[in-house]
């Protein structure tokens, strides 16, 4: 079996994400920069992932650069992955070695199908106002993040924005602070399948919190979804239907629901012969 996760949102949540005071108890850093913790996880969620991953192949799944992955101590130190995919699917990592020959083939989709990211960076500039952004990084050489002002942030604006990209071979998402620009070539549930086919390891479970998720949740054969973010938001709004379950919890707390989930998947399929590997 596959556990493969959205981390940020989903699994691990900054200060201002928990829901809670810092301070709560079942709290447990999961990501500190200069002393300083700038992730969480609750204690609940971490344990039953550790007994989960010395069971089943653990992959986690993420937007973040290969940096801000690599910088994560909870998947340096604690829970130690065997593969992992970052900057949205643009890069897989193996036993913590960038796949070149992913990376490359990546590229090569990109160039094919989406106009240049020259292109679509100025078509962002020229929609979201100077004032609006606090920062923009261009990441693995592969997407756009801006840090915007979100209360600043005309939602009709970002929608026409999407419609326009989305025809240009790009797609938007905004999460909190951030809105991600990304080719439609640099897919998640692309990652996955390679991983997957790699691994033949059998049922995948998934989780994950946005819409850049939802290629990874489509692709799962068993998926659940934090009442929280993008998804959550799309299923409140009625604008989609999905068959997949939410979190009682939102925030930090929801974490605890999600790994509650899996293990008891993992324990229904061991016990019906499906196997966990």
């Amino acid at each position: 079996m596959i556990y493969a996760s959205d981390l940020d949102r989903t699994l691990i949540y900054s200060p201002s994400a928990i829901g809670v005071p810092e301070d709560s108890q079942g709290l447990v850093p999961a990501e500190i920069v200069d002393g300083k913790t700038v992730s969480y996880i609750s204690q609940h969620a971490l344990e039953l992932l550790k007994d989960l991953a010395a069971k089943i192949i653990f992959m986690p799944v993420t937007t973040r650069t290969v940096a801000q992955y690599r910088r994560i101590n909870l998947f340096q130190y604690t829970v130690i992955p065997d593969y992992a995919i970052t900057s949205n699917g643009g890069n897989i990592l193996v036993n913590g070695v960038v796949d070149q020959e992913w990376r490359a083939a990546v590229a090569r989709l990109v160039e094919r199908g989406s106009a240049s990211a020259e292109e679509a960076g100025r078509l962002v500039r020229s929609v979201v106002r100077t004032e609006w952004i606090i920062s923009e990084r261009y990441c693995d050489e592969l997407f756009y993040t801006f840090v915007v002002h979100r209360d600043l942030l005309p939602l009709d604006e970002i929608t026409r924005l999407s419609e326009h990209l989305n025809s240009w071979g790009w797609k938007v998402s905004l999460q909190g602070r951030k809105l991600y620009v990304v080719p439609e070539a640099v897919d998640k549930s692309d990652a996955i399948l390679h991983v997957r086919r790699t691994v033949n390891s059998g049922p995948m479970v998934a989780s994950g919190d946005s819409l850049l998720d939802k290629s990874l949740l489509a692709s799962a054969d068993y998926a659940i979804a934090p009442c929280h973010g993008e998804i959550f938001a799309e299923q409140q709004a009625g604008l989609v239907k999905l068959e997949y379950p939410f979190t009682k919890q939102a925030g930090v707390f929801a974490g605890d629901e999600i790994m509650e989930y899996v293990q008891r998947l993992y324990n229904n399929l061991t016990a019906l012969g499906v196997g966990p590997q």
